[in-house]
């Protein structure tokens, strides 16, 4: 595959498929349905953060089990449109599902948040793979930079319009149910819409490469994929360092607006501009950082984001008020898209350009994991400390110190 031949409306559409997911992240685990679980679904009960946190991992366990699988089945049969189409569609319905959800339907609930997750997390792998056929290897982290941006574009979008769904609907006196009935319809239909140019103009440039493994085989496959990447030292041990920061900002993405409500006092329509606010911030966060780490190196780059994180969630859990929760998610946005933007392309770097599926599977594995060790340490600290979400936060700062001393070992030019 040549650079020169990808045309400019390939990578566009590609990126607008950041575009489309965008909106499930922002609006249904960030900033509303996870608050509305917590409060409504399963009652503001002591376990009720601890119950959110625990339906997410079960999404990202099941993630972690079929990540790599279908990531070396589109490997092998050159086949990777397909299989996101079909796992858009499922993730679709399900979000639109979602507007189902009535106080007390804690199993619906479950289900359609991890059928939903799943199928997010699985077109977030497969639309990955595309990267590396995309741009060339010096060249790949601005454009998983662009995709990140046009993402939070779409987030923006997203929120911009569950805002004004939210202020018109409880201005005519209506329950939290139908506000976020009426979001979860729009998101799903926002997302369906700003897929279609990735499957339009998006070429699938590999090649089959032999017979593909069939679901018996996952396990294996899982072990495999992993033991593979042991081949590649600094790669694995990127992987490692992206699990502790990853699950850091897991939290902040699964948790800001039940933190903003259950310590600040937050309403929705408060939650909701705030992080308008901070997609603005983690837009200019993952374009910055993205041309920073061509311009001054992967580990150079990300080591500045790590020592913002840090600075993000030490004001957070210590300055418990609106000024300072302001600050801090402003941070926490600049570290949001520089942190997931850079660690897409630092894979696509260190990883052979004949098994880039397949390695993107494994870290999807490894970010589905990080996805449950941050929020359910985070929910079970909130539940054992009888809701002190502070004391929750500032454990979380923990694992960015850790990745900032792992990535130190992480070798970028001999990967």
């Amino acid at each position: 595959m040549k650079t020169e031949t990808v045309q400019q409306r390939e990578i566009v559409a590609w990126a607008f498929y950041d575009f489309a997911n965008s909106g499930y992240t922002t609006v249904v685990l960030t900033a509303m349905f996870n608050a509305y679980f917590v409060n409504a679904v399963a009652g503001n009960s002591a376990w009720a953060t601890f119950a959110w946190t625990l339906t997410l991992s079960v999404s990202y366990a099941l993630t972690m089990l079929l990540g790599p699988w279908v990531g070396a089945r589109a490997d092998a049969r050159a086949a990777k449109k397909p299989a996101l189409a079909v796992v858009t569609v499922l993730c679709v319905i399900a979000t639109a599902s979602l507007a189902m959800v009535k106080p007390g339907g804690l199993v619906l609930a479950c289900v359609l948040i991890i059928l939903s997750n799943v199928c997010f997390a699985l077109g977030e792998n497969l639309a990955a793979g595309f990267l590396p056929e995309l741009a060339k290897g010096e060249k790949i982290a601005k454009v998983s930079a662009f995709g990140w941006s046009v993402g939070y574009v779409g987030g923006l979008i997203a929120l911009g319009l569950s805002l004004a769904i939210v202020q018109h609907y409880r201005a005519a006196g209506a329950p939290a149910a139908v506000f976020v009935g009426v979001s979860m319809v729009m998101v799903a239909i926002l997302y369906a819409l700003a897929a279609i140019p990735l499957f339009v103009f998006v070429r699938e440039r590999a090649q089959p490469s032999g017979l593909a493994p069939n679901f018996v085989q996952v396990i294996e496959q899982l072990r495999s994929s992993i033991s593979n990447v042991r081949a590649f030292p600094d790669l694995q041990r990127f992987m490692v360092t992206a699990l502790f920061y990853q699950a850091g900002v897991s939290v902040v993405i699964t948790l800001a607006a039940v933190y903003a409500e259950a310590a600040l006092g937050f309403k929705t329509e408060d939650t909701i501009k705030m992080l308008i606010v901070v997609n603005v911030t983690a837009a200019i966060g993952a374009a910055v950082f993205g041309w920073a780490q061509d311009r001054f190196g992967h580990r150079q780059v990300l080591t500045a984001v790590l020592i913002v994180w840090v600075c993000a969630i030490a004001v957070l859990a210590l300055k418990a008020d609106r000024v300072g929760f302001w600050i801090a998610a402003n941070l926490a946005g600049l570290g949001l898209g520089a942190c997931q933007s850079g660690g897409r392309a630092l894979v696509g770097y260190l990883a052979p350009a004949a098994r880039r599926a397949e390695f993107y599977g494994v870290w999807g594995f490894y970010t589905r994991a990080s996805a449950i060790l941050g929020p359910m340490t985070y929910g079970a600290i909130a539940w054992a400390t009888a809701g002190n979400h502070r004391i929750a936060m500032l454990l979380t700062g923990g694992f960015f110190v850790i990745s900032l001393l792992l990535l130190r070992r992480v070798d970028v030019p001999t990967g």
